[in-house]
């Protein structure tokens, strides 16, 4: 028969740590945005609530590898861990330039790790929830202690700059949390899930071998079909902020704060309406003032809300992260500390 495999005889609990973000120096408004496309400011604000956005430096300052190493360190601090403590690093992030050497590898060896095992994750706007719900299930089953979670975008370098569909919406920056063991529970079940027979609502077009080949054309580019995606996530996404809280066991009206993916205030007034959250439950809207920074979107959204005392740490909110793929993930969870 062989020798027997050993596994935790228990699983144990996990939580957000601590929590650390990087926000680039330039603010982008929305007259600089529409001096190359044909809007003007109030058809922004009155379409997405966006107000102004982030654009990273050019490289190599304010790289991938750079602002999420910004906010790891951060997170590191305000979590009270070593970086020799972390096993795991994963980033979760569409728009690094090189499919080799893998981001996580990189910010693993930058914060000083001493070699942690690393991935990056693809998953869109969902990476993010997408990474903690791998981070958590890690932790939970031992085979890690501590991982280092990263949501990271450069999307001012994904966007054509007269393409008035998307440019308006996106920016950059970095979020990290750090995950560990815990007495009690701060990650609840991650739910998760994809469509892809929409997958070409957004999507980079063209492919970079295309491209290589006919280098005569366009460079790629993020691409939307904003109706499309409005729609699904309008009327899809409150289902599954339902399924998060009843897998957590958790009453919609007993939340502290709702975390959706900060992609367009209009399609989140809707999330909420259709989930009839009272008054009580506070929502972020870091959209306004950061854009829609994709896979940083979740942990920039809840740095701004225990920043600006919107919910204190330990409050439980429900995190819920959607876009390209279709994809979507979400969890409920115990805000974590900022670093002081």
């Amino acid at each position: 028969m062989g020798a027997q495999i050993a596994v935790p005889a228990t699983l144990r609990n996990s939580a957000l740590l601590g929590l650390g973000v990087h926000r680039p120096e330039r603010v982008v408004t929305n007259e600089e945005i529409c001096r190359l496309i044909d809007s003007s400011d109030e058809w922004i604000q009155s379409r997405s609530g966006i107000k102004e956005r982030r654009f990273a430096k050019a490289h190599p300052e304010e790289s991938i590898v750079e602002m999420a190493t910004s906010a790891a360190v951060k997170a590191l601090d305000a979590a009270g861990v070593n970086a020799a403590q972390i096993d795991t690093v994963i980033v979760a992030t569409s728009t690094y330039g090189w499919q080799t050497p893998h981001s996580a590898a990189l910010v693993a060896d930058a914060v000083g790790t001493g070699g942690a095992s690393a991935l990056d994750i693809q998953a869109g706007c969902a990476g993010f929830c997408y990474a903690v719900g791998v981070a958590s299930d890690l932790v939970r089953t031992g085979t890690a202690e501590h991982v280092l979670v990263v949501g990271v975008e450069r999307m001012s370098d994904a966007t054509e700059p007269t393409d008035r569909t998307v440019r308006f919406i996106f920016g950059d920056g970095a979020g990290a949390v750090v995950v560990g063991a815990s007495e009690e529970v701060g990650i609840g079940p991650t739910v998760w899930g994809s469509d892809g027979s929409q997958g070409k609502t957004i999507r980079q077009e063209p492919d970079w071998v295309d491209f290589a080949q006919n280098p005569e054309q366009k460079r790629p580019w993020i691409i939307m079909e904003g109706t499309a995606v409005f729609r699904w996530a309008a009327f899809e996404m409150s289902k599954y902020a339902r399924r998060i809280a009843e897998k957590a066991g958790v009453e919609l009206a007993d939340l502290d704060a709702f975390v959706p993916h900060q992609a367009n205030l209009r399609i989140n007034d809707v999330i909420v309406k259709q989930l009839e959250l009272p008054d009580t439950v506070a929502v972020a809207d870091d959209i306004i003032e950061t854009g829609n920074t994709s896979a940083a979107s979740i942990p920039l959204a809840m740095e701004k809300m225990l920043r600006t005392g919107q919910v204190e740490p330990g409050a439980t909110a429900l995190l819920l992260a959607f876009g390209a793929g279709l994809s979507y993930a979400g969890q409920v969870v115990k805000m974590p500390p900022l670093a002081q």
